[in-house]
């Protein structure tokens, strides 16, 4: 169960080609997705295919009620039905906010988790024992004070219990919501940890230091910190509210990328906050070499003294940045949320070195899936100069960072890598974990407009 579910189509004519691009404005396909049974009347939004211009299509739908029979999905090219259509689920199946957790060795079959994260398990390396006694201990005294933004958790018989520490944690919202998501779709095993909502990572204790590091999850990590990352509240965010409250996720993405290779600007582009001094760099290389360069900063708040030198630059709907051919991904106060959204277009990267780092970028090698470039900025403009004299090259990674955003920032993923993490961290905590003074529960998002009735057997403790 996902917040949107989809599926992928592809295109091919008699003689086993792709269709590299729908004719402007059309869509080859049309899909309907509806009740099995003419009985029930649900409401599912199906927006028309996404064109990934390369044959592919992504399909997309949210469903707002549960349906008990099941599904039937047409795929029609005109009035005719493709391939194996139509394709029938069977019934139940569950909408988002329906509370109906999954034994968790069915669920991760059922999407199909990887075996392994390599990220996971460098994280973990420095943790093989959690000491729950000493995290209740020492983390309220170093990271709860009145600038902390720390939040304690207690997940227990599926239900999730939170106290803030610290005056800046309004973020736990996302937190929160990603956690309510996962409970209503499989069960967690019990545990007590403490999640960091700010930009920065906390843990810089060395592994064989004395005292020990104690392992605090964050969403963004760095190569002199020790924090356990998980998926970014943004990607995570936009994956819940997809097809809904937000435009730009993780899917919607893949059908905006722009004009094809040949058609976009050859030059690099970013548009972006003042939160780094690099970017303000940019804008001057940019100024300096326009015919390279377009960049610009969209708001001022930590350099408000620049905006008279520099200007400002009015804001651009994201998938217009893909216009250009390539986009440069420079640091925020920390990583660059923007990244797994850059990777999945079509254009070329060039990442700037950064000890900053997100969940997935251990998989992604330079030179193959980007280009990277100094920390400094020192040889942007050589990279671009290399991208604009190797075309195809360029084109080549652009195409393989693409194809690799693809597989490790499928939705379903973030759910297989929240559970992973958690379970992880749940076989190495030592203690009983327990409700403290001054928790609550965080209650399940009120559904009053669709009925929910769950038919699975809720296994017991002795099956998990």
């Amino acid at each position: 169960v996902l917040p949107v579910r989809y599926f992928y189509l592809q295109a091919v004519n008699s003689e086993g080609q792709n269709f590299t691009r729908a004719p402007p404005g059309q869509t080859p396909f049309k899909v309907v997705v509806k009740s099995l049974s003419p009985k029930e009347l649900v409401r599912i939004h199906v927006p028309k295919p996404l064109d990934r211009n390369d044959g592919t299509f992504l399909m997309r739908y949210r469903m707002y009620e549960t349906v008990n029979e099941g599904l039937k999905i047409e795929v029609l090219y005109g009035d005719e039905h493709v391939a194996r259509s139509p394709y029938i689920l069977k019934g139940p199946v569950y909408h988002e906010y329906c509370e109906c957790p999954e034994n968790p060795q069915a669920w991760q079959k059922t999407l199909s988790c990887p075996t392994k994260e390599p990220q996971i398990a460098k994280d973990f390396a420095s943790f093989p024992r959690i000491n729950l006694q000493q995290m209740l201990n020492e983390v309220p005294k170093r990271f709860g004070d009145e600038r902390g933004a720390v939040v304690h958790y207690t997940i227990l018989n599926n239900h999730i219990y939170r106290r803030s520490l610290g005056k800046y944690t309004d973020f736990k919202m996302f937190s929160d919501e990603i956690l309510l998501s996962l409970t209503r779709k499989v069960l967690l095993p019990d545990l007590e940890f403490y999640v960091n909502l700010g930009d920065w990572p906390l843990e810089h204790r060395k592994v064989n230091g004395t005292p020990s590091p104690i392992p605090i999850i964050s969403w963004c990590g760095s190569l002199d910190s020790r924090d356990i990352v998980l998926p970014t509240y943004d990607i995570t965010h936009s994956t819940l509210e997809a097809m809904r409250g937000v435009t730009n996720d993780l899917l919607s993405i893949q059908g905006n990328t722009g004009p094809s290779w040949i058609n976009k600007t050859e030059r690099a582009f970013f548009r972006g906050r003042d939160s780094r001094e690099e970017r303000l760099q940019l804008v001057q290389l940019s100024k300096k070499n326009p015919q390279l360069l377009d960049a610009g900063i969209t708001g001022y708040f930590f350099f408000q003294e620049k905006e008279k030198e520099l200007g400002k630059a009015k804001l651009m709907g994201f998938f217009d940045f893909f216009k250009y051919k390539y986009q440069v991904n420079v640091d925020g106060t920390v990583a660059a949320y923007r990244y797994p959204y850059l990777m999945l277009g079509d254009s070329l990267v060039l990442k700037q070195d950064s000890p900053y780092y997100e969940h997935f970028y251990t998989a992604l090698e330079p030179w193959k899936h980007y280009i990277p470039i100094k920390r400094n900025l020192g040889d942007l403009l050589e990279k671009v100069k290399w991208a604009k004299e190797n075309d195809e090259e360029a084109k080549k990674i652009a195409k393989e960072g693409q194809l690799m955003a693809r597989d490790l920032l499928q939705p379903h993923r973030l759910y297989c890598y929240y559970y992973q993490v958690l379970q992880n961290y749940a076989e190495r905590q030592s203690g009983k974990p327990e409700v403290r003074d001054g928790m609550e529960l965080v209650p399940q998002p009120e559904d009053s407009t669709a009925i929910c009735q769950c038919h699975r057997k809720k296994p017991s403790r002795e099956e998990l």
